[in-house]
């Protein structure tokens, strides 16, 4: 977690550089604020089943030096009220407001469900990426998370060539793996259709769709690095403007 941080406006530079009226010198131990919330960019990953997201998702967060948090963790830390409430009250308090009003508002525009599990979900969801600077895969997290402030990834590739992996990786028949794929895709689809009341197919919500089975793990993921590195450049400038 990043330390609490003043979320009052910045004092202009030209302010800085004026002298001072009537002989006020000013507070010489106040620190200029740091950026709003969200502080920095969150890369999310949508993904068919077998087209190796979790994956690229890793190598992304090596790439960028960033934590990962998949599917599992996602869960876990919204189903465990520990977890979740220890990580929601370390948030400062600016980042708490935008939490709750990031999830009012989803809520007002009918694209959160209001079951209390998917509520817990996207608190945790959007604490992170009220931080930022991390990669979730998984669990509708591009969905729950402002364009503004996210890079949005879907990973793809042909169904035969899923299939062929989802074999290999779980050392399945091939009709095995066929039928694990489509039992995956169907509750992905299901899960982001009912919660979150989108079309996962719709390529028009994604930053970047990637064919991992045409480019590789490896080019993926340095597609995303690089572009992660210069959708966060926006976050640096705000920064480099306030401690100016």
């Amino acid at each position: 977690m990043r330390p609490p941080h003043d979320d009052t406006e910045p004092i202009p530079a030209e302010e800085l550089r004026s002298p001072p009226l009537h002989g006020f010198q000013g507070d010489r131990g106040v620190t200029p604020a740091l950026p709003s919330v969200p502080a920095a960019l969150t890369v999310a990953f949508s993904r068919e089943a077998g087209a190796r997201g979790s994956s690229v998702g890793r190598r992304v967060g090596r790439k960028l030096d960033w934590p990962v948090y998949d599917q599992e963790l996602l869960e876990y830390m919204a189903q465990d009220t520990v977890a979740r409430q220890g990580m929601l009250d370390n948030l400062t308090p600016a980042a708490d407001a935008w939490v709750e009003g990031q999830l009012q508002q989803l809520m007002r525009e009918q694209n959160l469900s209001q079951h209390p599990s998917i509520q817990n979900l996207a608190r945790v969801v959007l604490a992170l990426g009220a931080q930022g600077e991390a990669v979730l895969i998984g669990r509708g997290a591009g969905f729950i998370l402002p364009r503004a402030s996210t890079l949005h990834v879907r990973m793809v590739a042909p169904l035969d060539e899923r299939i062929a992996y989802m074999s290999e990786w779980l050392r399945l028949t091939r009709d095995e793996a066929a039928e694990k794929v489509r039992v995956r895709d169907a509750r992905r689809n299901e899960f982001i259709s009912t919660h979150f009341h989108r079309n996962p197919d719709d390529v028009h919500q994604y930053d970047i769709l990637l064919n991992a089975s045409l480019l590789g793990e490896e080019v993926c993921a340095e597609l995303i690095a690089q572009a992660a590195r210069a959708r966060s450049l926006p976050f640096a400038e705000r920064m480099d403007e306030v401690v100016s």
